[in-house]
């Protein structure tokens, strides 16, 4: 088992109500080893679970406009990711603009919770896949990214007016970083006429089922004309061997049944059904079907995932003991699938009934009660890095450097002792102390942005250009004019 994770400073089976941004704001840096998030799909549509049903009361808006955006957010983005901040501006309406500037922000504080080793799986749809992938790549970089995994969620409906109906869902699955991420070899089973359909044999001995593979290989052409003794018979190959003669003798006396001989006396061995581990998945899943209204599993709850697809995304991504973190976790089936699995959990939602679902539903699968924690405050970071002091000599010289001795304002070089530790985000509305919060602004800049947001501080700034273009223009004209 992996353990706690030393530098998490939110105890494991914690479930948070309120909005995502703040609280993960409060989450240590690489304290996570997997996160899976199906945030709000920006479907023009409002969710609500039924009365009656055991998510009732829990609800959500997904359609966006400019007033759902705080001004912050996309303060942060244009100081800080200049690339992000084209994506953004790269949508084709205000309404899918709003909903990447909620995205993308929430998208930074999941990079830096993760660890080195972690992974991630945004859960989208169609509608705004394509913008959300050009945010992923520029949040997590375009070689960490791992897989687009197409979910079939449904059969094509007969009555659907389009010629190609939609009926997938889309996973974006990114690693921290590629070459360190921790990833497990995932199957998926055959059903019962598709196993005997490829292990047709039935061995008399034992009744098991099997196919047979040839043990003679063209590709080991240094082995032709070798003999080797099966058994009581000695055979010769003319193109070469797969095993040497050691390997044949230790793999019959594990199974003396092993080897299958063909009507012309040729040797092949067998692979049995009871041993095979099933079909590698690749990046298309059909095999994992939707909740249908009848099943079990169903809470009610608007846009419920089947816990099979949390069980092959956890098992894939995470050991046991790992951390996983779903910050958009609804009815839960993110922590219900976790919890079976010997993994530790953190789980948020802006709905209050979210709680209560997951204690319900934990309990229910466990068969008895867990030691749950519910919280609504914001967790305090602990980690290494944050300096409980933010106007210090330590944060002055990596923004510094970041900013390559720039004010983040008017963009002019200064020496290190003439520029200013700004929040961008101001503490009053939410900001931090911490570095990803902080920039080097000259003394004026500072001054004219003073506890407001750095788009109050650009349009300033714009408008004082503008002002001294229009000075220096009337000089000139004036100086032409002059007889």
């Amino acid at each position: 088992m992996e353990g706690v994770c030393v530098n998490a400073n939110v105890n494991p089976k914690t479930i948070f109500t309120g909005d995502n941004l703040p609280i993960m704001r409060g989450m240590n840096s690489e304290s996570v080893d997997l996160i899976y998030l199906d945030p709000p799909f920006n479907s023009n549509a409002n969710y609500a679970a039924p009365i009656g049903s055991e998510a009732a009361g829990a609800e959500f808006k997904d359609t966006w406009t400019l007033h759902d955006v705080d001004a912050a957010w996309l303060d942060l983005i244009e100081a800080k990711h200049p690339v992000l901040n084209r994506v953004i501006h790269a949508a084709m309406t205000n309404s899918d603009k709003s909903y990447l500037i909620y995205m993308a922000v929430r998208l930074l504080e999941m990079w830096r919770v993760l660890k080195n080793t972690g992974s991630i799986y945004l859960h989208c749809d169609p509608t705004m896949s394509h913008y959300l992938k050009l945010a992923m790549d520029a949040v997590f970089e375009k070689g960490n990214f791992l897989a687009d995994i197409t979910w079939k969620r449904y059969a094509a409906h007969s009555l659907s007016k389009s010629a190609v109906d939609t009926i997938s869902d889309h996973l974006l699955y990114y690693a921290k970083d590629h070459q360190q991420v921790m990833a497990n070899k995932v199957t998926s089973p055959l059903d019962t006429a598709e196993l005997n359909r490829r292990f047709p044999h039935v061995e008399t001995e034992t009744g098991r089922r099997f196919q047979h593979v040839a043990l003679e290989q063209n590709s080991n052409r240094s082995s032709a004309g070798e003999p080797r003794k099966i058994g009581d018979k000695t055979v010769t190959s003319d193109i070469g061997w797969r095993w040497s003669q050691s390997t044949f003798d230790e793999r019959i006396d594990k199974n003396p049944y092993l080897i299958y001989w063909t009507r012309t006396g040729k040797p092949r061995y067998k692979i049995y059904a009871d041993e095979y581990a099933g079909e590698p998945v690749g990046n298309i899943w059909t095999d994992i079907p939707y909740l249908a209204s009848g099943d079990s599993e169903r809470t009610g709850y608007p846009t419920q995932k089947p816990v099979a697809l949390l069980d092959r995304i956890i098992e894939a991504s995470s050991n046991e003991g790992g951390i996983v973190l779903d910050p958009f976790c609804g009815c839960a089936t993110t922590l219900v699938a976790a919890d079976r699995l010997q993994r530790e959990w953190i789980g948020i939602d802006i709905s209050a009934k979210a709680a209560d679902l997951v204690v319900e539903r934990i309990s229910d699968d466990q068969g008895m009660f867990e030691n749950i924690i519910a919280r609504d405050d914001i967790p305090k970071r602990t980690d290494i890095g944050h300096i409980p002091r933010y106007n210090v000599a330590k944060n002055k010289n990596l923004l510094y450097g970041e900013q390559g001795g720039n004010c983040n304002g008017c963009g002019s070089h200064f020496e290190k002792q003439h520029l200013e530790i700004d929040h961008i985000i101001a503490k009053s509305v939410g900001g931090t102390d911490h570095i990803e919060n902080l920039q080097l602004l000259c003394g004026n800049c500072n001054r004219i942005k003073g506890d407001r947001g750095q788009e109050y501080l650009v349009s300033k700034l714009l408008v004082y250009s503008k002002l001294y273009q229009y000075h220096h223009y009337l000089k000139h004209t004036l100086h032409q004019d002059k007889p």
